[in-house]
């Protein structure tokens, strides 16, 4: 499975020490020059940057010149925008990706969106982790990652715990 990801699944999964599900769910995983710049660019040093720069199951791609990007960049951050523009020249089967607006942007031009907690979900599903409820706790007290109350356990129901 081809996927293109923002910034946010990346650290976030890194803040949690989960940052290797990503190889063991996808079969390629591309990010834009703009999200590995938010990521380990100069004077960026977030979680998974070490990995950004030494792992070979990550593929950074520059966006495509031709494209909505300069359309996007009016709502999106830069490492959003590319990602939408570089999944859609690559025809990604999935998007990573957990800002909201960045989302409905997505499925406006036909992509799927998976976010963070539908990787934990997928990665219960394919036996990777054992339970999804402890994740989205680690997330929320290590990563200050916001869950909805209704989300967490619709969360819970899909990864039948």
């Amino acid at each position: 499975m081809l996927v293109v990801s923002d910034t946010s699944p990346i650290i976030n999964l890194a803040r949690i020490g989960y940052l290797h599900l990503l190889p063991e769910l996808f079969s390629e995983i591309i990010i834009p020059t703009a999200v590995f710049n938010e990521i380990a660019g100069p004077g960026n040093n977030e979680p998974g940057s070490d990995e950004m720069k030494t792992v070979n199951w990550v593929k950074i791609l520059p966006a495509p010149i031709q494209s909505p990007l300069p359309q996007l960049l009016h709502d999106l951050d830069q490492g959003e925008a590319e990602a939408i523009v570089l999944a859609l020249d690559i025809k990604a089967d999935y998007i990573l990706m957990d800002e909201t607006l960045g989302r409905q942007i997505a499925l406006t031009y036909h992509l799927q969106p998976l976010g963070l907690l539908g990787i934990l979900v997928l990665a219960k599903q394919k036996g990777l982790v054992g339970a999804v409820a402890p994740l989205m706790d680690k997330l929320r007290s290590d990563a200050n990652f916001f869950i909805d109350i209704r989300l967490y356990q619709y969360i819970k129901t899909l990864a039948k715990e």
